[in-house]
């Protein structure tokens, strides 16, 4: 992003001197709006142009003749989203990129995906994507209406880039929340685990060449094109799948069986004595050896609220509750619960 201040390229080239002059160290402040200035927005086409040029460039095909539903979700990638795949010859249908600054994200976009879901079905579509606010987010639908969401995303494309040669260390890079069946999917291919957060996946990636990893949002990083997520780009990558595969995005996405999950947010006076209590640690070791290697309990400690999240992913949603309110009645007994 580039903040000029309407003196047009001469403005724009000393801006870009400046950050270069602050990332090597030689300076220690960027130059900020001041007096007038301030709070004006400028439509940078050439840097728009250029991005949209740019994700264009990466997939190895075009995607002739595939009706794609997308959701812009009110948000930045209504400028883009659209041109992106009408140049790569997609039969584009476009919903909610109409931003007026005040509907961002509201009833539609990741968040609310029941509505791409309804208008993927209705029009008779072959895939659908559904972006955030700002974009960095995408959760697909195929053509029968069910979600794709992160977890599923990682799965198909990190198949695809095995498939290609192109997945570095063999591994998808995921947080604990990653569903169990990813895992189970992924037999052939080795995953590792970060804290939640998509700054912990990006830096996992980074310190060992990873090729992918995200979260269960669809936050998916591509490190060959981007050093964090970008939904545009995630779309761009399933639909390379699809198509050189000649394939469904259902069809792609089926073998990952999705565990049913539970997650159950707790609070708690004390996050540190909850977690730690020998009898909470006692009941959450026994829903663990019970459920064996067909689920699995994760406790953590919420990081901005005084919370404990405990989550069960099992066979059946039944057992899941079970072993989640075996977890919660133990802190309620010990007077761990407030409110």
């Amino acid at each position: 992003i580039k903040l000029l201040n309407g003196n047009g390229q001469k403005i724009e080239a000393e801006i870009e001197e400046r950050i270069e002059a602050y990332i090597d160290g030689e300076i220690e402040e960027l130059p900020l709006a001041r007096k007038e200035d301030i709070g004006r927005t400028v439509d940078f086409a050439s840097g728009r142009n250029r991005y949209i040029g740019y994700l264009i460039s990466i997939p190895s095909r075009d995607f002739k003749n595939v009706k794609v539903g997308l959701d812009c979700a009110n948000g930045s990638s209504s400028a883009i989203a659209k041109s992106v795949f009408e140049a790569l010859q997609a039969k584009t249908y476009v919903i909610n990129n109409q931003p007026d600054g005040t509907n961002i994200n509201t009833n539609c976009g990741s968040t609310h995906i029941e509505v791409l879901q309804k208008y993927v079905v209705d029009n008779g579509l072959d895939i659908g994507f559904a972006y955030d606010g700002d974009a960095d987010r995408c959760i697909a639908v195929d053509h029968r209406g069910n979600i794709i969401d992160g977890d599923k995303i990682m799965y198909v494309c990190g198949k695809y880039l095995k498939e290609q040669g192109k997945l570095n260390g063999n591994t998808v890079v995921t947080t604990v929340m990653s569903n169990m069946g990813l895992y189970k999917a992924l037999e052939r291919m080795r995953y590792e685990q970060t804290a939640v957060g998509d700054k912990y996946v990006a830096e996992n990636m980074m310190a060992n060449n990873y090729s992918i990893g995200g979260e269960q949002s669809g936050h998916i990083i591509f490190s060959r094109y981007a050093a964090t997520g970008d939904g545009i780009l995630t779309s761009l990558m399933v639909m390379e799948a699809c198509v050189d595969k000649k394939s469904t995005l259902c069809d792609l996405a089926k073998e990952m069986k999705v565990y049913p999950q539970v997650l159950r947010n707790v609070r708690v006076a004390d996050k540190k004595t909850a977690r730690e209590n020998p009898k909470v640690v006692e009941a959450v070791e026994a829903a663990g050896k019970a459920l064996g290697d067909s689920g699995r309990i994760l406790v953590r400690e919420s990081g901005t609220e005084p919370l404990i999240r405990v989550m069960v992913e099992a066979e059946t949603d039944e057992l899941c509750h079970q072993y989640v309110d075996s977890v919660v009645e133990v802190m309620e007994a010990e007077g761990l619960i407030v409110g």
